[in-house]
């Protein structure tokens, strides 16, 4: 619990929110990260986005980090940069540290059969080659959001998308 006496959430990110500095543009703080597996899933890229999706793969695991103890305020903003492309749910997950098996909440892709879904998305290659211009246009997407001024979650991603469009994939 919180001081407001409100409960936490722990929620696992598999993608650019594992990196830090994006956090700290999205929740101006960065909090306790986990490093946990998500079994019965795969982590995928989609085609000119700077972001990834997974959806479930009974042989599959995704390798990331539980985000710990995010306050009601701060779980709805993520909500709202995960837009209505990602559904929120609740998944077990198996931290690294310790192999306990924890209940949390991740952002599985709803169109399981996009055709913009395809090959393995490398968080390490991701923070080499997209990590920087990442950032700017997220900063952009958390400023609209403070004040949107009629823009809505369709603008964040259009923003995400057109400076994708101009870094190669690798």
């Amino acid at each position: 619990m919180d001081s407001s006496g409100s409960q936490l959430h722990n929620v696992f990110v598999y993608g650019s929110f594992q990196e830090p500095d994006v956090l700290t543009v999205m929740l101006n703080r960065i909090p306790e990260l986990v490093p946990a597996t998500l079994p019965g899933f795969k982590r995928f890229r989609l085609k000119g986005r700077l972001y990834p999706c997974v959806v479930p793969s009974e042989t599959g695991e995704v390798h990331g980090k539980i985000i710990m103890g995010l306050t009601a305020d701060e779980l709805e903003n993520v909500d709202a940069v995960e837009g209505n492309e990602y559904e929120r749910v609740t998944v077990g997950v198996v931290r690294n540290d310790n192999s306990e098996k924890i209940s949390v909440k991740t952002y599985l892709w709803i169109n399981k059969d996009d055709p913009d879904i395809g090959g393995e998305w490398d968080f390490e290659e991701w923070k080499r080659l997209h990590k920087k211009s990442f950032i700017e246009s997220f900063k952009e997407i958390m400023e609209w959001k403070k004040n949107p001024q009629g823009k809505g979650r369709d603008d964040f991603n259009h923003i995400l998308k057109e400076n994708s469009e101009n870094v190669p994939l690798p």
